[in-house]
Order: structure tokens, then C-alpha cells, then sequence
């Protein structure tokens, strides 16, 4: 039976020639097939592709992080290096990391914080330029080896005994007045840099004819009677040592007694004694000093000596225990001993 209108659609909803076009599609591919482990391929490289993409978006993240901390960081840094920054941001870094305090001059001296940018150079009454002066103060005290202890609160640790060594003590002699001066040096033998927070132990013992009871130690203080020492004010609580550096605790024994003088009894009565003891004679008189007396007893005379033989050992003792060191004062029997906190050599 013949149809006038268009044909009848498939169950699909397509026409005959949308039908043709499927067919021949489906038959093209007929003969396509995959090949062996492209599955496996697949199964394994799409998680792969994924975690890629995870740890891009991961970096970028931290990348943005970074900028967004390290610009306002560089901004600050450079904004407090002082009058002498550079405009350029080249400069501005290389101020930024000279500023720490950590550079070295041309003699291989540590300079202060801020550098030599933050100040200006005054010159002298010839006309030289004050870094040439403090060039040449360096020079002369370059003598000494190792780098110096420095009087900050840097982060260093406390120095322990095993750091500590070939501590030494030194006293010179008795001035006018009596009182005689030392110093007690400690060295830092690691290879690390320690803090020394305090001047240790420092004791007096009394020998020979020194009275224990009449000797005592006390903190030195502005004003005290040890007037030879330095002033309290140059004293640090937190001293760091560099390897091969010292620090210094020194120390004044002032007399408040002198030593007492010896004395001899002169017996001058050296004869034998009479052979019947009830006999007496009272006129004759013995020889030498001896009186003439009915009891026969001697007049015993006291003559001046020499000076009792005393003195007085002043020890100090690391604040970490160790080492130990000590000094001898002679003549010394009554008194008391100052001494300082700790010094850097030279204060």
C-alpha cells in the first residue's frame, strides 16, 4: 500500500536516512578494537594526570604565599636601614643583610649593627676621615688572637665547664695605702660561641697568722674603699665569648689590720740553780739580768720582733663549676676582698 505522507519514524526517533548514516558508522568500526593493556594504561594514568594537576595547583598556591609574605618582610627591612639606603631594591637587600650587626670591616674587626651606612664619617683636626682613625686603633689591637667577647644578649648558650680553661690569676703589689689589685682571666677553648652571665664564686682564705674571722669578700660597689677598681657600670651580665676569647673578674684586697709583730722573752738568768735550795743569800746577787732576791725568781724582759708571717689565698670559681684558679696575697691578715662582675679584657 502506497503511502502519500512521510515515512513512519524508527522507535529511536530517527528518520530512514538517520538510521542509514548509524548504520554505516556501526559498521566502520566494526573491525576497531583496542589494543592488549590499554585499559591498564588507562587505569593508571588518569590518577597520574590527576595528582599532577593537584601538586601544580599546590605550587601555586605557595608560590602566591610566599610573594605575599616576603614583599611586606622586604618592604620593612628596607624602610629601617636608615638615612644611607639605597633606592634600588639591589641596594636595599644588600643594606638589609649588612645591617644585622654581623659585617666586618677592612681589618677583619666585627662591626657594630647598622654598619657603616647608618653613620657618618667625622673627621679629625687634620682633616683625616674618622674610619681612617678607627682603622689604624684596630690595627693596634689585632695583636690578640681569636675575636673578642662582645657585651650583647645574643642567642648563645650558656658557657659549661668543658668550654672553660687556662683561667689564670694575677696580683700586683700593695699600693700606699695597703690595698693590693688582681685580675682572674677565663678563655673560651670551644669552638662555639657561650654566654658568661656572672662572675662565679670568689672566696678568701686565711694562712699562717691571717685571722678567717676578720676576712670577708664583698660585691664591688660605687664608692667601696677598693677606688682601683673599674666602675660597676662597665660590668656586664651577659658576655658572649667567641672561641679563643676571655673574660675578666678582677678583684681588691683591702687591709683593715696589719699583721701582728712577733716577740721574744730574753731570760738572762742562765746560771745553775743553787745545789741546797733552802740556803739564801741575801746579799749576793747572780749574773747577767738577774735580780738579787730572797725568792729567787727572774725578771722576764720582752723585746720587739719581726711582722707575724700571714697571708690570704683569693680563689674564683667559674659560674659553671670549673675551672677554679687562685691567687696569693702576702702580709695580709684582716681585711676584705671586692671584687668585680664580669669584664671584657682591658675594661
Amino acid at each position: 500500500m502506497n503511502h502519500d505522507g512521510p515515512e513512519d519514524p524508527s522507535p529511536e526517533g530517527l528518520d530512514s536516512d538517520e538510521l542509514t548514516l548509524r548504520t554505516l558508522l556501526h559498521q566502520a568500526v566494526q573491525t576497531v578494537e583496542p589494543r592488549d593493556g590499554t585499559l591498564d594504561h588507562l587505569r593508571k594514568a588518569v590518577p597520574v594526570r590527576r595528582a599532577r594537576k593537584r601538586q601544580a595547583v599546590v605550587g601555586m598556591a605557595a608560590a602566591a604565599l610566599f610573594i605575599g609574605t616576603a614583599v611586606p618582610a622586604l618592604l620593612h627591612v628596607s624602610n629601617s636601614t636608615g638615612s644611607g639606603v639605597n633606592p634600588s631594591a639591589v641596594g636595599q637587600a644588600s643594606q638589609a643583610q649588612g645591617g644585622a650587626g654581623s659585617g666586618k670591616d677592612a681589618d677583619g674587626n666585627e662591626s657594630t649593627a647598622g654598619g657603616a651606612s647608618g653613620r657618618t664619617e667625622d673627621k679629625g683636626p687634620g682633616g683625616a676621615k674618622g674610619g681612617d682613625q678607627g682603622k689604624g686603633a684596630g690595627t693596634a689591637q689585632g695583636g690578640t688572637s681569636g675575636t673578642g667577647p662582645s657585651a650583647t644578649t645574643a642567642a648563645a648558650p650558656v658557657c659549661t665547664a668543658v668550654q672553660l680553661g687556662n683561667a689564670t690569676g694575677t696580683s700586683a703589689a700593695a699600693d700606699a695605702a695597703g690595698a693590693v689589685y688582681g685580675t682572674f682571666s677565663v678563655v673560651n677553648l670551644s669552638t662555639a660561641a657561650c654566654t658568661v652571665g656572672g662572675p662565679g664564686t670568689v672566696t678568701a682564705l686565711a694562712q699562717g697568722a691571717a685571722d678567717q674571722g676578720k676576712i670577708g669578700t664583698a660585691r664591688h660597689l660605687a664608692g667601696d674603699a677598693a677606688s682601683g677598681l673599674p666602675d660597676p657600670s662597665t660590668e656586664t651580665t651577659a658576655l658572649v665569648l667567641q672561641p679563643g676569647s676571655a673574660y675578666e673578674v678582677k678583684f681588691a684586697w683591702v687591709p683593715s689590720e696589719t699583721c701582728p709583730t712577733t716577740g721574744t722573752s730574753d731570760g738572762g738568768n742562765t746560771g745553775e740553780p743553787s745545789p741546797d735550795p733552802s740556803s739564801t743569800d741575801s746579799t749576793g746577787t747572780s749574773s747577767g739580768t738577774t735580780s738579787g732576791t730572797t725568792d729567787g725568781t727572774t725578771s722576764q724582759l720582752l723585746t720587739d720582733g719581726g711582722t707575724a708571717d700571714g697571708s690570704v689565698e683569693v680563689s674564683n670559681t667559674a659560674e659553671s663549676g670549673s675551672p677554679t684558679v687562685s691567687t696569693v696575697v702576702g702580709n695580709a691578715c684582716a681585711g676584705t676582698v671586692f671584687y668585680t662582675g664580669v669584664l671584657a679584657p682591658g675594661a
